[in-house]
């Protein structure tokens, strides 16, 4: 089994990735029932926090149905992630994440982020900082450097390890790949063989089979796996991995009453969430992924992200159901 802190996971846990305006409650509750080990909040701005912003503090939210579940921080001061780490333990997480992965500019700029790969000693103070002001276990998420020449996700590893970081994930892609071209999950089985790390070693990255999930897991001889970009309307990844894991054999895939039903249950858990409006446009995004592989099914979307109506879009569910009604998805 993996160990962090005190919280014990399974023999190669499967983890759900923060992803910003994805990573919700709703979708972890999703992706909680279809079987992800360890999940985590959308990142959370420490500035933010601090100044009360309310975007910010509801990501706060957790349930006891998802545990366990990590909050995810971000922020390129040491003082404010210090101050944030002490309002995210009031929520009672299962433990603190600090994000030194996300490439996307507005966080860059901040020296927040994948941005803080350029000063690994920034890094090492940012981390004491939070690893001080709380009790909780520590973990981190980074990428392997900021660009192919600068690598150095072995000396992160190893400091990181040194200050009392409890686990980490790496996505095997450097900033400057932002989310394109291949990961490279070597540097990450680099680390994980390393003598001196004894920490868990989660690895990210292009992870979107249940074929390559095993291939990688032979492969990279690492503790587990993070999944992200391939769960969003497809929960039911998790558990097809583990399924395949331990028969070779593969799920049925989800048929279209069970699509339906969980859009219908994301939509009505956002909306329990965030309030209505805010719920219906927020879950938009999800229907493509839900129902892809449909034929035709452009008008039945459009009527779905074109409608504030609850009770209409769960109207056009029931459609969908009809019309689809023992179809096959390969």
């Amino acid at each position: 089994m993996v160990k962090i802190g005190n919280i014990i996971l399974p023999d190669f846990p499967l983890l759900l990735a923060p992803m910003e305006d994805v990573s919700d409650p709703p979708f972890r509750r999703l992706c909680k029932l279809h079987g992800a080990d360890l999940m985590y909040s959308e990142f959370i701005s420490s500035e933010g926090l601090i100044r009360d912003a309310i975007k910010s503090r509801q990501k706060l939210d957790i349930f006891d149905y998802e545990r366990p579940v990590g909050i995810q921080i971000f922020g390129g001061d040491e003082d404010a992630m210090a101050m944030s780490a002490k309002i995210v333990e009031t929520v009672n997480p299962d433990l603190i994440d600090i994000n030194f992965g996300c490439p996307v500019k507005k966080v860059v700029c901040k020296g927040a982020g994948a941005g803080v790969l350029k000063d690994v000693d920034l890094m090492i103070r940012l981390t004491k900082a939070v690893i001080r002001s709380t009790s909780l276990p520590v973990t981190v998420k980074t990428r392997l450097g900021w660009d192919e020449n600068s690598i150095n996700i072995d000396e992160v590893a190893e400091r990181l390890q040194d200050i009392g970081v409890q686990a980490l994930t790496v996505h095997a892609r450097t900033r400057a790949q932002m989310y394109k071209g291949h990961s490279d999950w070597s540097h990450v089985e680099r680390i994980k063989k390393n003598p001196r790390i004894t920490m868990p070693i989660f690895g990210n990255g292009d992870i979107d089979s249940s074929e390559k999930a095993l291939e990688y897991k032979n492969k990279y001889g690492l503790d587990g796996m993070m999944i992200g970009r391939a769960a969003i309307g497809y929960p039911w990844i998790f558990n097809e991995i583990k399924h395949f894991f331990e028969t070779g054999t593969h799920l049925p895939k989800p048929t279209i009453e069970q699509r339906v039903e969980a859009a219908k249950n994301h939509l009505q858990w956002a909306m329990d969430w965030k309030g209505e409006k805010l719920g219906i446009l927020e879950t938009r995004r999800h229907y493509t992924n839900y129902f892809k592989g449909l034929p035709n099914f452009k008008e039945h979307r459009m009527k779905m992200v074109s409608s504030e109506d609850p009770e209409y879009i769960f109207e056009v569910f029931a459609e969908v159901l009809h019309q689809y009604e023992g179809f096959e998805l390969v």
